[in-house]
């Protein structure tokens, strides 16, 4: 049985010699685009390979037309991941050091990809260090896969959906940045500040325990059945900043046996490119 959502450190641990699974170090910073790389080559999880949000994870930008980190073309992303190892029996774990902000994106795109198999690791490299788990600065030799490439369209949404979702359509816009950006008091990031007229905020912070794990499946399916007010799970659209971290809430939300919702993937920095497109600001 393979493993679709969270895995624990003690998992993963038990598994670092199976040559059936697979394992991915996402760390990325929005503000230094080689930090990851970096902490990497300083130290990972053993046999974890690398992968780069800008290079490996999404796709060229075109400046006004695309948010700041486009999904890759399925096809160059299936080679990359058919030349590290990705396998229709592996079972794939991402992780990051930032409460799986970045690797989120990763698992998300697998199940894009039709590749189910592929959870993210509860509590990500901070608790896999606090219990004092091996590290290395060796990479892995590459063994290729046999990745299947079968992307499911149902699974996004583009801007003319949201502008329908925005107009009464039925669905739940879910905005997964900090309150000071979604109201646009405070916009590090993106040239315009704001958010989509009728979205709501959830921080995706707010998926997780004080230690940095993913509440209990229940009082994360609390969390969203107030949210959602009664609608079903696909009837809700996730988006952020680039698509990224919207992609915790989308994890949260299958934790919560809450499957079936959407991702807009170019989300409020790809909004923002069309001067029609409205914006609002405040809470």
């Amino acid at each position: 049985m393979y493993i679709n959502t969270l895995v624990t450190t003690e998992d993963l641990a038990r598994h670092l010699e199976d040559p059936q699974w697979v394992v991915f170090d996402c760390r990325f910073t929005l503000t230094d685009s080689e930090a990851g790389r970096r902490a990497y080559a300083e130290g990972h999880i053993p046999g974890a390979r690398y992968a780069h949000l800008d290079e490996d994870l999404s796709g060229p930008i075109i400046p006004g037309r695309t948010g700041r980190h486009p999904l890759p073309d399925p096809r160059v992303l299936a080679d990359k991941l058919y030349h590290w190892g990705v396998g229709v029996n592996k079972q794939v774990v991402v992780y990051d050091d930032s409460f799986g902000a970045m690797a989120v994106r990763m698992w998300w795109l697998l199940r894009w990809l039709g590749h189910p198999a592929v959870a993210l690791l509860d509590g990500g490299l901070p608790k896999w260090k606090r219990e004092m788990r091996p590290l290395t600065t060796e990479v892995p030799q590459p063994v290729k896969g046999t990745c299947v490439c079968l992307p499911e369209p149902s699974q996004i949404v583009a801007a003319e959906d949201v502008l329908q979702a925005m107009q009464g359509s039925g669905e739940l816009i879910i905005d997964a940045r900090p309150e000071r950006r979604f109201t646009g008091e405070f916009e590090p990031l993106d040239p315009v500040a704001g958010h989509v007229p009728g979205a709501i905020n959830w921080n995706f912070e707010d998926n997780l325990d004080i230690d940095g794990t993913f509440l209990p499946p229940e009082a994360l399916r609390e969390n969203y059945q107030a949210l959602l007010k009664g609608r079903p799970p696909w009837k809700v659209i996730h988006m952020c900043g680039s698509g990224v971290t919207a992609c915790h809430n989308l994890l949260a939300m299958e934790i919560a046996g809450l499957p079936g919702s959407r991702l807009y993937p170019g989300s409020w920095s790809e909004w923002i490119t069309d001067p029609s497109r409205p914006i609002a600001t405040g809470e």
